[in-house]
Order: C-alpha cells, then sequence, then structure tokens
C-alpha cells in the first residue's frame, strides 16, 4: 500500500533556534494527525543535529534538502550523502527546481545524488515539474517524462522503489497559484502510468507521488482526495506548525 507523506520543505528559511521551536511543535501536534501519514521536515543543513536532537522518538522523519554528487573530497562547500545520513537525516531532496533553474543541476548530476544517496540508506523525495511557458505550450507531458526518464529511470528497479516522487509545477511555487485537483490528478496519473511503463504496474502501485506547488490547508484536501496524489511536499506553509499539521490532517 502507497505511503500518505506531507513533508515540509523550509527551504533557507529560520534560526536554528527557530528551527528547533517548529520542529518541537510539529512534533507535539503530530499526535492528532492520522497514523497512517508519514510526517517529514527538512531544515537547513545547519539545523539537522539539533532538529533531529529535538524530534528524536516522535513520528517526525528528517530530511535534507540536498546533497553532493560526489561522496568525499575537495569540494569546498558541499555536503555529501554520507554526512547528511549520520546526522540523523532518514531522506534527502533531490531535483528541486529551485536546485536546476539556480544551480543549473543536470540530469546526469542527479542521477550520482541518487545513487550515493541510496547507497547510504537515505530515501530520495526526486522533484519533477514543468515551468509556465512549458505548461503553456502544451509540453508538461514531456518534460515531466524526459525528466523521469533521465533520473529515475536509469535505476534499478530495487533503487527506483525506495524513491518517493514530488510533482511541483513551477509556476506554482511560492506564487499563491496552484494546479486545479484536475490539473494535478492529470499530471500524477500520467507520473504513475510513465512508471507502470518501465516498471510494471505493480511498482507503480507501491510509490508515492506528492504535490508541491502552493499546496495549503484550504487546499490541502481537496488535493489530497485525487486517486494518484499521496501527499504534499510543502514550502511555505512548513514554516508554521499550525498550518502544515493542519495539511498533514487533510486526509
Amino acid at each position: 500500500m502507497r505511503r500518505k507523506i506531507v513533508a515540509g520543505n523550509w527551504k533557507m528559511n529560520t534560526s536554528v533556534a527557530e528551527g528547533v521551536a517548529l520542529a518541537k511543535a510539529v512534533a507535539a501536534g503530530a499526535i492528532e494527525v492520522p497514523s497512517d501519514v508519514d510526517i517529514i521536515i527538512a531544515p537547513p543543513f545547519t539545523h539537522i543535529v539539533p532538529v533531529a536532537e529535538a524530534v528524536a522518538g516522535s513520528r517526525i522523519a528528517v530530511s535534507a534538502q540536498n546533497c553532493a554528487d560526489e561522496p568525499k573530497g575537495a569540494y569546498t562547500g558541499e555536503v555529501a550523502a554520507s554526512m547528511i545520513a549520520g546526522a540523523g537525516c532518514r531522506y534527502v531532496i533531490l531535483g528541486h527546481s529551485e536546485r536546476r533553474q539556480y544551480y543549473g543541476e543536470t540530469s546526469e548530476k542527479l542521477v550520482k545524488k541518487m545513487r550515493l544517496a541510496l547507497a547510504e540508506g537515505l530515501k530520495p523525495i526526486y522533484c519533477v515539474g514543468e515551468k509556465l511557458e512549458e505548461r503553456n505550450a502544451g509540453n508538461h507531458f514531456a518534460v515531466v517524462g524526459a525528466q523521469l526518464a533521465e533520473v529515475l529511470f536509469e535505476l534499478t528497479p530495487e533503487e527506483a522503489s525506495k524513491v518517493v516522487i514530488a510533482y511541483e509545477p513551477v509556476w506554482a511555487i511560492g506564487t499563491g497559484v496552484t494546479a486545479t485537483s484536475a490539473q494535478a490528478q492529470e499530471i500524477h496519473a500520467f507520473i504513475r502510468g510513465s512508471l507502470a511503463g518501465k516498471f510494471g504496474s505493480d511498482f507503480a502501485e507501491e510509490i508515492s507521488i506528492l504535490y508541491g506547488g502552493s499546496c495549503k490547508p484550504s487546499n490541502a484536501a481537496e488535493l489530497f482526495a485525487c486517486p494518484d496524489i499521496d501527499g504534499g511536499l510543502i514550502g511555505g506553509a512548513s514554516l508554521k506548525a499550525e498550518d502544515f499539521l493542519a495539511i498533514a490532517k487533510s486526509y
């Protein structure tokens, strides 16, 4: 059975003290979230150890927002998959549109990151999604299909089975604009169909696919009611424990 997941991507926000307080508030409120929902928080690198300590013993899992595409070495400013795993992470977000757009991350680099993360026992949350001009041109299926083929489909079925996919329409990230539930369901179904075509229908039915574009308490229930949407990768709303927990209760 596919896991229901709500993951909070804090991006480059909060001080360490603020992050620890936020993590504790989420952990305290998680008792009211249905037990079959997995809750993940992704703080900045500087916060991972104290946040992991703050939620130890709770149902909250910690994710990193990225990892390096090399295992170790002279790569100033980079953080290896082994380091984040050792710091207490169980997940890592890879391929976020902001990493692709601002830092030029390529599919080749992302394949390397995926394999390094998996080798360390981390579960990648792999992001796919199209820009506004690509959707307006009717190319959204081609763009998302290529992002799957160039990265996820380079993995073995065993490796790929450990990945969570997050569809994030780039035009809806931080804009307040949200894909309609019909638009979101359509492309989630396309993703699941693509997985079935590559790895088989049984495989596709076991993979969780999250929606990640301005999901908030007011629209989460409608989105999560769609048959192929298994949860959300939450940005801005994850910075307020009350809002994040309200989304997690939306099933």
